[in-house]
């Protein structure tokens, strides 16, 4: 049989639909759909819970739960009373039950102070209604951030930057329930399309500007730097300023260490990148490399292979140079002993690369790029680089 304490937490179950009802206008109480459950069978376990029940009962507290009883005949204990129903009648019997009567209070001020500010989170606070006691302590804030993107639904501004009253930290504390937020008021058309992603994604989302990663890049022919009136001939940039640039059909070169970056040769018409390992992902949103001869030196071991891969299925027109079975022949000596793994099934290699990917993974070997001699490097780029274009 049903005891004081389960009363209480099927009633505490129940908090979200009541405030929700609340939200809507609806009508809970009376609410008596508790289950009473089986009758104990001794005499004397069944006086104990009822007793309990009606210790703890409305008709003895004066408020909570109300316990109506019958009285009947039963087998081998004769006459016993028992409860028929159990019921919560009033709101205010509900709330002192479960000792909300406080936070009730204060949730239906959040629920006018909400609906006045933003009426538009009205269908959001029927389907959120436990969101409104969880933020209780920062409504007054929120409402603030919610009213400003309604305005400016596209601010291009660091959060720091937003002229919005409110503790310069405030919108980065509390992106979580602002997502939720502005999802709900915004129109789908202004909110950014956004892949799942680590960092920065309410700022990409909501078209913040956010610490970006830099690419950085070397312009290895005096005439390019003369040609597009470069300052520098080594220089770092935002990936959003690097997507408007526009070198089609020029050479680029990606090393993925930077001291093989910064090693590269003089090489017309070329520019090289620092890859730097699988950040080379960053690459991918820049289009205009779609037109240009792209050449990749990566380590020879799985990695290296792996990134390799994975530009190929950014930029198909990718080559691979230094990873050959020749450079790694040229090279075995200084070739190490690696941690066994798996090769994986990459989808973007030629078939040479292929087979020396499987013999690296089976013997468990690397070649790192900074193994192989300069002069090795500068006759492979001369003549690879510039006979392929």
């Amino acid at each position: 049989m049903i005891t004081p304490s389960e009363i209480i937490h099927k009633a505490e179950r129940l908090y979200p639909f009541f405030l929700s009802s609340v939200i809507r206008g609806d009508k809970f109480f009376p609410y008596d759909k508790f289950p009473i459950g089986s009758r104990p069978k001794g005499y004397l376990a069944l006086r104990e819970v009822v007793n309990e029940l009606i210790s703890k009962s409305k008709q003895s507290l004066g408020y909570g739960y109300t316990l109506e009883l019958e009285t009947r005949n039963l087998h081998k204990l004769g006459q016993q009373s028992s409860p028929r129903c159990i019921s919560v009648d009033t709101e205010q019997d509900y709330l002192k039950l479960l000792k909300k009567e406080k936070e009730f209070l204060k949730f239906k001020t959040d629920i006018e102070l909400i609906r006045s500010e933003v009426p538009e989170l009205n269908c959001w606070l029927d389907q959120n209604p436990i969101k409104v006691i969880e933020y209780s302590d920062r409504w007054s804030d929120l409402l603030k951030v919610c009213r400003y993107f309604q305005s400016n639904p596209k601010p291009h501004l660091y959060i720091r930057e937003l002229p919005i009253q409110i503790h310069t930290k405030f919108i980065e504390q509390n992106k979580g329930i602002l997502g939720n937020l502005l999802e709900a008021i915004l129109p789908t058309e202004l909110l950014s399309s956004v892949e799942r992603e680590k960092e920065y994604t309410f700022e990409k989302r909501f078209s913040l500007r956010y610490r970006e990663p830099l690419i950085r890049l070397r312009i290895l022919d005096q005439a390019l730097i003369a040609k597009y009136d470069f300052p520098l001939s080594d220089i770092s940039t935002p990936v959003s300023e690097f997507r408007q640039l526009n070198f089609k059909a020029h050479r680029i070169l990606i090393a993925e260490n930077l001291m093989n970056f910064l090693t590269l040769p003089a090489l017309e018409n070329s520019f090289a990148l620092f890859g730097s390992g699988y950040a080379i992902q960053i690459l991918k949103s820049v289009t205009w490399l779609a037109y240009c001869p792209i050449f990749y030196w990566g380590d020879l071991d799985i990695d290296g292979f792996k990134i390799l891969s994975q530009l190929r299925s950014y930029f198909p027109q990718t080559i691979s140079i230094m990873m050959d079975v020749k450079t790694f022949e040229t090279f075995k000596e200084f070739a190490v002993t690696v941690a066994e793994s798996t090769a994986e099934n990459l989808l973007y290699l030629t078939p040479q690369e292929q087979a020396l990917y499987s013999y690296l993974s089976i013997h468990n070997k690397r070649l790192e790029q900074e193994r192989i001699s300069q002069d090795y490097a500068y006759r492979y780029i001369q003549s690879s680089c510039v006979s392929e274009t």
